[in-house]
């Protein structure tokens, strides 16, 4: 079931996001699945100014770019340890590593964590595509964690991290869809009218894997947090 918060901006979804991981830590949550990317940022802003305690916690994020690695700035460890890690830091934080020689091993090894550590409480975005970790348009929804070709609208929306769009990696490490879809709960964040499609889809729109975050509509407990651009196309 999804349920959706209108927003004034990303500072508004963030505090309200922030009430109901508060609630899902009183009832016990041990593990949060976390997001990269612009859309979270009002979120880890206001966890970062909480006095919320994550030592007792452990995390595991969705992603992480084939090729960079922890100490490279565009590196998703390196966000994270930017915006959230340093400023709260968990028992334990898992994350693909990006510089494994072996991928199928890494895959495996990756898959282990997060069959060791169901999420209570997981974090999106969302992609223009319909894309929800970098699980691209098409992907099964019986996806476990893969290695990913990025389309080339991803690797475009991404590019305004990097010098130049040549540098954007081309492939990513990815939690799978059935990984996501596995999580207690879940928080998407999306902002802008370049997120209107998407989001319409996913919300009402059919359930197909040409939009990978339409599955959503089948899970239990759903958090929606946009403002007005990116609910414009949504029918009432």
């Amino acid at each position: 079931m999804i349920k959706v918060i209108r927003v004034s901006s990303q500072e508004e979804g963030g505090q309200q996001a922030l009430e109901i991981l508060k609630e899902k830590l009183a009832a016990g949550a041990k593990t949060l699945g976390l997001a990269t990317g612009s859309s979270p940022l009002g979120f880890y802003e206001a966890v970062r100014a909480s006095d919320v305690d994550f030592s007792n916690l452990t995390s595991v994020n969705l992603d992480e770019y084939v090729g960079l690695g922890a100490d490279n700035p565009q590196s998703y460890r390196y966000f994270m340890e930017e915006h959230l890690f340093q400023a709260k830091p968990f028992k334990a934080n898992y994350l693909p590593n990006g510089e494994a020689s072996d991928l199928e091993a890494e895959l495996a090894r990756y898959q282990e964590i997060l069959e060791a550590h169901p999420v209570d409480l997981q974090i999106l975005g969302i992609g223009r595509n319909g894309h929800i970790g970098f699980n691209e348009p098409g992907t099964s929804f019986d996806q476990v964690t893969q290695v990913v070709d990025l389309e080339a609208s991803t690797i475009e929306a991404n590019a305004r991290f990097f010098e130049k769009i040549e540098d954007v990696p081309t492939k990513a490490i990815s939690m799978g869809i059935k990984n996501i879809m596995d999580s207690k709960a879940i928080i998407l964040f999306a902002y802008g009218a370049d997120k209107a499609e998407a989001i319409a889809g996913a919300i009402s729109g059919p359930v197909t894997e040409e939009l990978p975050a339409s599955i959503l509509q089948r899970h239990p407990e759903v958090y929606i947090f946009a403002d007005d651009a990116a609910l414009s196309k949504l029918e009432v």
